[in-house]
């Protein structure tokens, strides 16, 4: 049941913090999601994710992707069940939501599923004669980004009327303004909707309310800047991401990522 984690310092614009195959997965939980994105492979057998109270079964090569700080469950369905996964990182995390679609949930098909598996199974094997080619693993990273952009996925928000009209604007407003004060009342006066109902419709296609979500992506472009420039202050990089003061800034950092912006920067 091998599993591998990153070691070296993240200085690829992607990379597998962790990926592990031929896991005999036992039941996991984790009530405030994961805190980077992470992909799950059912390789035999058949395994139960719980996801937005909803139970889904995934058999063989089937496989899911959840982003950050999304709560799931995933446990065998009968009898023993072998995954094979990946959390995904990088110097450029803040992008991935883009690549993707700014979806938070995607599912694989079983041919899809098959490509993805063989990538994974060439990731282990560069672990297996150290030292590993970071570029190589960066490489392999961004093609399992790539066939998850091609993801079937439960809802497909570009035809959905309510997505395009209110949410996919305000995502770009997020991401072209997150550097700059941002207020949920704000954001909703753009689309001319509340604030309640704004929040619902987030919660409903990307599972976090606006304010989940603006905090979210400037924690993601921190981490992001925290890395590609190491020597600027954190009360720099909190006031690059809109918030009012490091203290605050450290504060949000470490309720969601678990760790200080100076712990993380050292760590990585």
């Amino acid at each position: 049941m091998p599993i591998r984690f990153r070691s070296a310092p993240l200085e690829e614009p992607f990379a597998f913090d962790s990926v592990g195959n031929h896991w005999n997965q036992e039941r996991i939980i984790r009530q405030n999601g994961h805190h980077y994105y992470h992909f799950l492979l059912s390789e035999k057998g058949q395994g139960c994710v719980e996801i937005h109270g909803k139970t889904y079964t995934l058999s063989e090569n089937e496989g899911i992707l959840t982003a950050p700080f999304i709560a799931h469950t995933y446990f065998p369905k009968d009898g023993e069940w072998i995954t094979a996964f990946a959390t995904i990182t990088g110097t450029i995390e803040s992008s991935i939501s883009q690549i993707l679609g700014n979806r938070p949930i995607i599912f694989t098909s079983k041919a899809q599923g098959e490509r993805i598996r063989t990538l994974l199974d060439a990731a282990m094997k560069q672990y297996e004669h150290p030292p590993t080619d970071a570029k190589l693993l960066s490489v392999c990273c961004y093609r399992l980004l790539m066939e998850l952009a091609d993801g079937v996925y439960t809802h497909d928000l570009r035809s959905e009327p309510l997505y395009l009209r209110y949410v996919a604007p305000t995502l770009q407003e997020i991401e072209l303004h997150y550097s700059e004060p941002l207020t949920v009342a704000g954001l909703c006066q753009k689309v001319y909707v509340t604030p309640q109902y704004l929040s619902r419709l987030f919660k409903r296609f990307l599972g976090y309310s606006v304010y989940e979500y603006v905090t979210v992506y400037r924690i993601m472009r921190a981490k992001e800047l925290l890395l590609t420039e190491p020597h600027l202050e954190v009360q720099e990089v909190a006031q690059r991401n809109g918030f009012e003061d490091a203290s605050h800034f450290i504060e949000i950092f470490k309720k969601t990522v678990r760790t200080t912006p100076g712990a993380f920067r050292k760590e990585n």
